[in-house]
């Protein structure tokens, strides 16, 4: 089975993350970030309303992109 990886960008809004990579619903519940109040957000945005470091919160993207959200 290959994974294909999802380019992400801070400039993506959470509901386009989510859209790209369903699994990333489940690091953004980790990090308090949701996609009814704060969907419309970029995620740098997101993140620096909720005083998160964007690069910590793409790096658990990236980790589930890389287990294929397989990392419980």
């Amino acid at each position: 089975m290959t994974t294909q990886t999802v380019a992400l960008l801070v400039t993506d809004t959470i509901n386009d993350i989510v859209e790209k990579q369903p699994e990333a619903l489940r690091v953004f519940h980790q990090f308090g970030l949701d996609t009814c109040c704060g969907g419309t957000l970029p995620l740098a945005v997101a993140a620096e309303r909720h005083g998160l470091d964007v690069q910590d919160v793409l790096q658990a993207l990236a980790a589930v992109q890389q287990t294929g959200g397989h990392n419980e």
